[in-house]
């Protein structure tokens, strides 16, 4: 059994992402609650994503404000087995990368 989900996860996405969609069905399967934070037409946020994390794709993932990158990387993060353990992990104050 999985250990509970504790950790903040940010997910910035657009309307149309089969990836988005991939990532919030695996983070529903492994019982983690999510920020979707729709980053569609908001130049700023965007903007913001590519300074953040030096990526232009979306989905882009935090968990409890660190940059995990998108939907390759959280799902080599399960296969590993370490998505279990950075959801397990609550976040020590609230997440200074998150952009609204």
């Amino acid at each position: 059994m999985s250990p509970p989900v504790a950790a903040h996860v940010a997910i910035y996405t657009t309307k149309v992402c089969g990836y988005c969609v991939v990532a919030k069905r695996l983070l529903k399967k492994k019982g983690a609650s999510f920020e979707e934070i729709a980053v569609g037409g908001r130049a700023d946020l965007r903007n913001w994503l590519i300074d953040a994390t030096g990526q232009q794709t979306v989905p882009q993932l935090f968990i409890n404000g660190a940059s995990i990158g998108g939907y390759d990387q959280l799902a080599k993060l399960e296969k590993s087995g370490e998505l279990t353990e950075l959801l397990a992990t609550a976040p020590a104050d609230e997440d200074p990368a998150v952009q609204r």
